[in-house]
Order: structure tokens, then C-alpha cells, then sequence
């Protein structure tokens, strides 16, 4: 065997390289979850203690204005997002942005569910952005802030005017805590634990500005909505659930994990050593990308790839001049032998993804274990090429 087909010596300490629900934090056991709440009323004194902990810890690590509010919600980033589009939008014209799934699903909210008349959507191919120049901030804008399937994100917020009219709505559910959100541009965003806090699912997380309250409290949507939508009470803002007292029953496991999370990284030296650890981490991954000639980043633009989800194509000639299918076969195999060998599991392309591997560098994931990493996929790849060129065709 020759020594290109020969498997690495050296495995991740951590496996765990999936976009979400993403690798926990170094060193997490279930220990530090011995402490939860579990079997007490979400809406006893101790437990809303702990749930205003999480809001506290949320605003202070992430920066996020006093003037705003937080709040956690049912149904995890997806939640959040609709939550918000259900409640306030037809106030003026939409433009939504799509240039991967999720901002594709939003799309499909607003135009074929809320059944809005005046939208406009600018939309881009897997792996580019769309103008932002033709953007109307005289209308709400929906986007997202780092697309999560194509390893694509917004460079930065200079694009959005401070002197907007219409409301911004970021889903920045794989982009906070590890890109640099400018608030003051951003009247709504939305996230999950689950992404790069490493934490559990289920819960989605909403921050409101002053304006996006203001709308909320102004607009009256002609459409029903379910409680778990419902904002508002006699066209006030339900302030308490920014307070603490959650809409729905949530999870006391889920709380004290987001809350170990957060200190966590506040002990390793807040926000800027949580996008600092995401940007070493996508480091590694570039690296090797610069000196591999089988393999390409999705994201066309240096500027805009994504220091998280950060998503790959085969560009190896050989493979490239298969069919589609073939092509994906060679990816797919790629990630079986990996997840097999307990090497790297779940780093397949998101499903409506173009074909290709997709490795979570956020700050959870140790630059160690990418580097341990990428020797394996040069291996996996030389066999499974070898494997499929050598297969006759049918």
C-alpha cells in the first residue's frame, strides 16, 4: 500500500464536527449539568433566577445594547425567526435575501404562508451573496447573517444605513458569538444554543431594539396567531417574557447548559476569544485548502466564507468530469469511512447543499483536533477516488 492510501496515525481527540447541534465546549462532561433545576416549576423563583442568569450572560457576552431586549422562545432559531415574521411583517414592503436553505425557507414563509403581496427576493446560487447594493431599506429586510448549508456570511453590517425605515431582521443563528454582530444595524436577531455555544436544541433565542418593539406594539397583523407567536397583550409588548418568564415550559437542562456554555467563555476572555478561537480554527482548514489541489471552499469570496460552517468541493479534475451523481458518491463515501472510523462525524453537505463536506470550526472545536483532521481527509479521499475510478461504468 502506498503511503498516500496509508491512514493517519494521529485521530481527533473529538470527533464531534457536526454544524448542529454543534461539539460542546472543552472539557464538558454531564457533570456540569448536576446543578439544573430538573423536576421545579420553570416559573419558580430559583429557576427564573437562573433563566435571567442566561439572559444576563447572553447580553453581556455577546454586547448587546441595554435598550434591548432578549428573550428565550419555543422551537429553536426556526422559531425565533418566525416568531417575529409572523408577528410584524405587511407593516410596509419586504425584501428578503436567500443564497442558501434557510434564507430559501423564509422566503417560503413569507411568500407562500403569510402570503405577503409586496416581496421582493434577491437571491444568489450556493456559495456567492446577492447584491447588497440593490437592497431597499425603505422596506424590512429578512437575511441571514452566516448561511449555515453554503459557508457563505455577510462581510459586515456597512451595507445596512443607519437611517433605515424599514426593519432588519438577522437570523444569526451560526454567526453570534462568533462573528462580530453589529447591533446598531440590527433591529431583530435571532440564534440558537445549539450552534456555537455547543449547547442542546430546542430553544431559540430573540433580541429585540427599540424599533422592532415599536412595531410590534403598532401592527396589528390580519392573520391568526398561535400563543406560542404572541408578543403582545391589549397592543403592549408582553415585557415578561424578556424577563425571564418564557412563553412555554422550558428545559432546566437546556438553561444550565447554555449558562456553562456562556461562562465558559467568558472565562476563556469573553467575545473576542470566542471569534478568535472560530477564526483559528477556520485557519487550519485554509491552510490546508491552499495546499490541496483535490478540494475548494464553496464560498467563492475570501471575504464572505463563513468561520464556522465552513463547507468544501471536491474540485480534483477527475472527479469534477463525473456525472452529478458520481460526484456525489465520492463526498458521501468520503464522510461514511470518516464517521466508520470515529475520525469526523456528521460532516457531510447540508442535504440541498450542492455536494461536499461541511466541518463546524467554531469556538467549541479545538484547533488541534482540525489539524488532526485534515491528514485523514487527504486519505479518505485518495481511496475513495481510487475506489470509484477503478469501479467500471455501468
Amino acid at each position: 500500500m502506498t503511503e498516500i492510501y496509508a491512514a493517519p496515525a494521529e485521530f481527533p481527540a473529538n470527533p464531534n464536527f457536526s454544524s448542529g447541534p454543534c461539539a460542546k465546549r472543552p472539557g464538558w462532561t454531564v457533570e456540569a449539568l448536576a446543578n439544573a433545576l430538573v423536576g421545579r416549576s420553570h416559573r419558580s423563583k430559583p429557576a427564573k433566577e437562573r433563566i435571567q442568569r442566561a439572559l444576563d450572560l447572553t447580553r453581556e457576552l455577546l454586547a448587546v445594547p441595554e435598550d434591548y431586549l432578549i428573550g428565550i422562545v419555543p422551537a429553536s432559531d426556526t422559531g425565533a425567526v418566525e416568531m417575529f415574521l409572523w408577528s410584524a411583517l405587511g407593516a410596509r414592503g419586504v425584501d428578503m435575501l436567500a443564497w442558501e436553505s434557510f434564507g430559501e425557507g423564509w422566503v417560503t414563509d413569507v411568500e407562500k404562508q403569510l402570503k405577503l403581496e409586496d416581496v421582493r427576493v434577491l437571491k444568489a446560487p450556493y456559495g456567492e451573496l446577492p447584491n447588497l447594493a440593490e437592497v431597499d431599506f425603505s422596506r424590512d429586510v429578512v437575511f441571514t447573517w452566516n448561511g449555515t448549508t453554503s459557508g457563505v456570511r455577510v462581510p459586515n453590517a456597512d451595507w445596512i444605513p443607519a437611517d433605515r425605515e424599514g426593519l432588519t431582521i438577522c437570523d444569526a443563528t451560526s454567526a453570534a458569538f462568533a462573528q462580530k454582530l453589529d447591533f446598531p444595524k440590527l433591529d431583530v436577531v435571532t440564534f440558537s444554543w445549539q450552534k456555537a455555544l455547543g449547547g442542546e436544541a430546542a430553544h431559540g433565542v430573540l433580541i429585540l431594539s427599540p424599533r422592532a418593539v415599536e412595531r410590534l406594539e403598532s401592527f396589528k397583523p390580519d392573520r391568526p396567531l398561535p400563543k406560542i407567536f404572541r408578543m403582545t397583550k391589549g397592543g403592549k409588548l408582553n415585557t415578561t417574557i424578556f424577563e425571564g418568564a418564557t412563553i412555554n415550559t422550558v428545559s432546566m437542562l437546556c438553561i444550565e447548559d447554555a449558562i456553562d456554555a456562556m461562562e465558559w467563555g467568558q472565562e476563556i476572555g469573553g467575545l473576542e476569544a470566542m471569534q478568535a478561537r472560530a477564526d483559528a480554527n477556520y485557519k487550519v482548514v485554509a491552510d490546508w485548502v491552499e495546499k490541496t489541489d483535490w478540494v475548494d471552499f464553496l464560498a467563492k469570496d475570501p471575504a464572505t466564507r463563513s468561520n464556522t460552517s465552513v463547507c468544501l468541493v471536491i474540485s480534483d479534475p477527475q472527479i469534477t468530469a463525473l456525472d452529478e451523481k458520481k460526484q456525489g458518491e465520492v463526498a458521501k463515501a468520503i464522510v461514511r469511512r470518516l464517521d466508520n472510523a470515529g475520525v469526523a462525524y456528521d460532516i457531510g453537505a447540508y442535504r440541498d447543499a450542492p455536494s461536499g463536506l461541511r466541518i463546524w470550526c467554531g469556538s467549541t472545536v479545538e484547533a488541534s483536533d482540525l489539524s488532526a483532521l485534515m491528514p485523514w481527509l487527504d486519505h479518505a479521499f485518495a481511496v475513495e477516488k481510487s475506489a470509484i475510478l477503478d469501479t467500471p461504468s455501468e
